[in-house]
């Protein structure tokens, strides 16, 4: 996979690409990620890339030439272009599965007040993290990265992904570590006994237990296994 930033600030990217799994992958050539300074495209002779906005208002507006003109520069035909904006589709990891099918992401990071409306119209989709202000694009596109790059073939084992909050629409159950006994908290017996299946089942009952409590709303679209339903049903009775 190749990612393309287009950005005001490469710099930003600096921890990101250096280390964890982002880092072994780019070692790996699992992926390709070059980040784009779209202000080297720019055809004003001051090196500007944003205007006052028409019709008044606060602070200043991206224009689209340097923008569109980085976008068909490095747009194929094998390229999907994104551009991240607060009024784009909340991401979630059902669309981090669709997008690590792509060949080419072209991320487009917006900064100051917005762009100009016109840019979308060149890019194939929006994409927002959340109901939040953030200071540019670039936050989100590592967020989103990051979230893409997990799920190629190689980078962490595939064992790793099954049981992974939001993978099955259920957040993921309780994890402990050594020692066993920490200021009167103990691990719960399930998970010393060494038998697998009743471990299993301990862990999706956890899941769908904390799914419950915290985000209930994953499981109002949640197609549930019959032994799902069943624990479900449990749960809600014990409450």
């Amino acid at each position: 996979m190749r990612i393309t930033v287009l950005t005001l600030f490469p710099e930003m990217f600096d921890g990101f690409l250096h280390t964890s799994i982002i880092k072994r992958a780019l070692d790996k050539q699992q992926v390709e990620i070059e980040l784009v300074n779209f202000r080297d495209f720019t055809l004003d002779k001051h090196n500007k890339v944003d205007e006052y906005p028409y019709g008044g208002g606060q602070g200043m507006v991206l224009m689209c030439q340097p923008i569109v003109d980085a976008i068909k520069h490095y747009r194929t035909e094998n390229s999907t272009v994104i551009l991240i904006t607060p009024e784009g589709k909340t991401f979630k990891q059902e669309i981090a599965r669709e997008l690590v099918y792509k060949e080419h992401l072209i991320f487009v990071c917006g900064h100051y007040e917005g762009f100009d409306a016109r840019i979308a119209k060149y890019c194939d989709m929006q994409l927002s993290l959340g109901d939040f202000i953030l200071t540019g694009g670039e936050v989100a596109v590592m967020a989103i990265s990051d979230a893409i790059i997990r799920l190629l073939d190689g980078v962490i084992r595939e064992s790793s992904h099954q049981d992974e909050s939001f993978e099955n629409q259920l957040l993921e159950y309780p994890q402990y570590t050594r020692p066993v006994d920490f200021e009167g908290h103990k691990v719960p017996d399930v998970l010393l006994s060494g038998h697998h299946e009743n471990i299993r089942k301990w862990r999706l009952k956890e899941s769908l237990k904390r799914t419950l409590e915290l985000r209930p709303d994953l499981l109002e679209t949640k197609e549930l296994t019959k032994e799902e339903s069943k624990m479900l049903e449990e749960i809600k009775s014990d409450c």
